[in-house]
This record gives C-alpha cells, sequence and structure tokens, in this order.
C-alpha cells in the first residue's frame, strides 16, 4: 500500500514531504487513469507470474509445437520448408517479439497492444486494434477444441461428427476455461506440463531417426510449389507473439521477466519446428505428398513403433489444449485491458474474489469461444488472419509512432535500432501482411468489412454513452505527468 500512497499524489500534483504513516491520505483520483499509467500495488497479489511459466505460455500463444507444420514440406519439399523455419523467424517472429519485449516493459499492464495503440495515435484507433485482435484471437482459439475431436476420433469415432462431437466440443471448452478462472499461476504451470509432455516424444523421434538420416534429402525441392499454402503455413506458425502483451499487468517484474522469456521461448519454438523437419526429412523416405497434418505421427510409427506414433497423437491433444489455455487467457486480459481503459463496459474488469481472475471476461470470452466452435471454418479463418494482418499492420505503425512521440519514454528494454532502423525492422514484414492481404478471396474482404462494421458500431456506442470524454481526460493526465510517474515507479522499485 505504501507504494501506491507514493505514486498517486503525482498524478495530481507535485509530491508533498511524506506524513506519517497514519496520517496519510491520499488525494482522491480517476481509476482509470491510475490503472493505465502504473501498475498499483494494490492489485499485486495477482501479479505472480514468473518466469517458466511465462515462457511456455508464450510457447503456447505462439507455437505448441511442430504440430501443422507439415503441409510447408507437402507444398515446397524439404529444401524451401527447412529454409523457411530459419529465416521466417528472423524477417517476421523476431521484429514482432522484439516491438512486444519493448512495449510490454515500457506499458507493463493489462491490455498490450491496445495501451500501445491509445498512446500512439488515439482511442478508436485502440479500439479498432483491440476488436481486430481480438476476433482473430478468438476465432483461432475455437480450432483448437474441434482439433482434439479430430485427433482422438481415430480412437473414438463417435466424435467424428454429429451429437457427440458436440457435447464433447462444449464440455472440453467449459473444463478449460474453468482452469483459466483459477489464475495464470496454476495455468502457467499447467502450460509448463503439457509443454514438456508434448514435446518428448519429437525428442525421442529426433534422437532415434539421426542414424538413418540421409542428408541429400534435405536439398529437394517440390517441381510444382504452392507458394500460397508455403507461406501461409510458415506464417500461422510463427506468429501471434504479441499475444502475451496482453498479461502484462499480471507477471511478476515484468521489466525483467518479459525479455527473457520472449527469447527463451523464440528459441524454443525455432528449434521444435527446425529439429524434427530435419530430422525427419532426411531419415524417412516419402513423396511430399504424404506430408500431410498428422504426418508426424505416422513418421514416429515407422522410425520407433507404435508406441511412439500414439504418444505423439496423444501430444497433439495436449498440445491443442495448450494453445486453447494460453490464447484464451490473452483474450480474457484484453478484455480486461480494455474494460479498464473505458473501450468496453466496466464490467468486464470485474475480478473473482477467491483468485482474483477476470471472471466476468472469462465468461464473455468462452461464451463466443463456444459459439464460433460450431460453424464452418474455412472463409472465417482466412478472414481472421486479414484481421490479424491489419492489427498487426496498427503495432508496426505504433511503435515507430511512440520512438517518435516518446522519444523520453522509460524503456527497461529496447530494441537496440534508431527511428530509421526500427522502419526498415517492421517494413519487412509489413509487406508479407499486406502481400497475404491482398491475395485474399472477395468473401474474405466481404467477411473483414462487416466484422469491421461491427468493431466500429461497438466504439461509437461505448462513446455514445460517455466513455470518451472520460478517456481524453484519462490520456491527458497521463500525457501531463507521464516523466513525473516514470520517474517515481524508477525510484519505488530502487527502494524496494
Amino acid at each position: 500500500m505504501e507504494q501506491e500512497i507514493q505514486i498517486q499524489p503525482l498524478i495530481a500534483s507535485p509530491p508533498p514531504p511524506p506524513p506519517p504513516p497514519q496520517q496519510q491520505q491520499p488525494p482522491p483520483l480517476n481509476t482509470s487513469a491510475t490503472s493505465t499509467t502504473t501498475i498499483n500495488a494494490s492489485n499485486t497479489k495477482s501479479k505472480k507470474l514468473r518466469l517458466l511459466p511465462l515462457i511456455f505460455l508464450i510457447y503456447f500463444e505462439v507455437s505448441g509445437g511442430p504440430y501443422g507444420a507439415e503441409n510447408a514440406v507437402r507444398a515446397a519439399g524439404p529444401l524451401l520448408t527447412l529454409t523457411g523455419f530459419l529465416v521466417i523467424p528472423f524477417v517476421c517472429s523476431l521484429p514482432e517479439a522484439l516491438i512486444t519485449a519493448e512495449l510490454s516493459t515500457s506499458f507493463p499492464g493489462n491490455g498490450g497492444f491496445v495501451l500501445w495503440a491509445i498512446h500512439a495515435f488515439n482511442p478508436i484507433t485502440a479500439s479498432l486494434t483491440g476488436s481486430f485482435k481480438f476476433l482473430s484471437s478468438t476465432i483461432n482459439t475455437a480450432t483448437f477444441p474441434n482439433l482434439c475431436s479430430d485427433y482422438l476420433s481415430p480412437v473414438f469415432p463417435s466424435l467424428a461428427a454429429g451429437a457427440p462431437r458436440g457435447l464433447f466440443i462444449t464440455l472440453l471448452i467449459i473444463t478449460l476455461s474453468f482452469i483459466n478462472f483459477t489464475g495464470l499461476t496454476i495455468l502457467g504451470y499447467v502450460a509448463v506440463a503439457l509443454g514438456i509432455v508434448s514435446l518428448l516424444p519429437f525428442v525421442l523421434m529426433t534422437c532415434m531417426a539421426a542414424p538413418a538420416v540421409r542428408p541429400a534429402r534435405w536439398t529437394e525441392v517440390r517441381k510444382k510449389i504452392d507458394w500460397g499454402l508455403y507461406m501461409n503455413t510458415l506464417f500461422w506458425n510463427m506468429n501471434y507473439w504479441d499475444n502475451a502483451s496482453t498479461l502484462a499487468g499480471e507477471v511478476d517484474q515484468p521489466q525483467r521477466s518479459f525479455p527473457r522469456a520472449i527469447l527463451a521461448a523464440g528459441i524454443l519454438t525455432c528449434v521444435s519446428y527446425f529439429v524434427p523437419i530435419l530430422a525427419v526429412t532426411g531419415a524417412v523416405d516419402v513423396s511430399d505428398d504424404s506430408w500431410t497434418d498428422g504426418f508426424f505421427a505416422d513418421a514416429a510409427g515407422m522410425i520407433g513403433g507404435k508406441w511412439l506414433k500414439l504418444w505423439i497423437e496423444a501430444g497433439a491433444v495436449l498440445s491443442a489444449i495448450g494453445l486453447y489455455e494460453a490464447q484464451l487467457s490473452s483474450n480474457t486480459f484484453q478484455l480486461l485491458g480494455m474494460a479498464e481503459l473505458g473501450l468496453l463496459p466496466r464490467s468486464l474488469s470485474t475480478r473473482s474474489k477467491w483468485f482474483n481472475t477476470p471472471w466476468l471476461s472469462i465468461l464473455v470470452s468462452t461464451l463466443i469461444t463456444l459459439s464460433i466452435s460450431f460453424l464452418s471454418f474455412s472463409d472465417i479463418i482466412s478472414a481472421a488472419n486479414f484481421l490479424y494482418n491489419l492489427g498487426m499492420l496498427i503495432e508496426f505503425a505504433a511503435f515507430i509512432r511512440l520512438r517518435m512521440k516518446m522519444p523520453e519514454l522509460n524503456r527497461p528494454y529496447k530494441v537496440p535500432l534508431g527511428t530509421a532502423g526500427v522502419i526498415v525492422m517492421c517494413a519487412v514484414p509489413s509487406v508479407i501482411l499486406v502481400f497475404l492481404m491482398v491475395v485474399s478471396s472477395w468473401r474474405v474482404f466481404l467477411i473483414t468489412a462487416a466484422l469491421t462494421f461491427i468493431a466500429l458500431s461497438l466504439y461509437y456506442c461505448m462513446a455514445f454513452v460517455g466513455v470518451e470524454g472520460v478517456l481524453s481526460s484519462v490520456l491527458r493526465v497521463r500525457s501531463t505527468n507521464w516523466r513525473m510517474i516514470r520517474k517515481v515507479n524508477h525510484e519505488v522499485e530502487v527502494k524496494s
């Protein structure tokens, strides 16, 4: 409580001499300004996410293992796939990860990229960014219970279709959402366990495949390359680094933890793709057409036997569960952050008395995910990717804008490039994002336009009930006192 008393009066006026403890009475403040400007000391009991669980939550936000990477080999062959999983992390993933590390430590609050956009631009841009990213991530999240059902249907045929499949998906979503309700501390260590168990069979398969590797197989290129499938597979498997930023307000010492966690998760993600593909393409002599979804399990059967195949199939289910949990938590705390900013109803920031988790945001995210889980995914998923690309373009612009607008901002971690350097760093992935958007079908453009209209309507509905005025006053307070608040935060951290 002592930290909060030291910080809050500085938002409105210069600091008075500290009175005796029994006389400390901080003046009343706008709660929105307080919650979005600094980490409130009264809320520290929710910030218990440590480094190791954070690493695995970021890992599941992005990857979850090499499941789903098989289509890249089918589209282009081993050489281009291996090259792609070496190059794409540096071209696309690294800029996104570096931006997340810098801005999450500079704005260590819930909401992540929404906070970045509101500081860089204005409330409407922040609202659109949040809507684009939330819709994209929610649609993506809804695919994972379906994947679990698909993975289990060979063992339990009734899960392939009909009422049993629907009941299974519903019960799975409710159960996994309850784990989110228990808090990020529990969820983080669940992610650690899921990550270890789902990756271990790939370690064993790689070791068992090593004696049979023929390096000449790595040089093969498919005669007719499907560039669309190839690029989308690489891009889909190496994205969503920024999702973890929405959890920054729940992390223990985010200024130190985030850069380390992103670095460790990045190494783990790249190795988990590249090494199994390297081993299997070198050891197994099959046509590229055999590399469809689930081929890693078939390859495990060829290399190690049925037991290894079953383990990788079980690992796929565990990976899908981890992906669901991580992305649902990101969606939930994004809603909480937007509610604290006034971009969504304040009730979405209500926390449970038992676990200190935003229970209403969890409920809303779960219901939306559940409703989407029973829709046809073809064009909807493409529209989700389109919205994600739009959101990322805004994030890149916000990052560059903040470098120019707030050069004095205290950045505990800073990308070691000047303004021209960060522009070049963001330009390359931006070109890829625009290319993937341009080649989308007309149905995707139509769905995206409809979802954008809904997002704009939501913003203006919130503005109509008077939230816009609150946001404007919050931003004026933050802009006026930014340097002073940062200075005091630093002094408090040093003293503690």
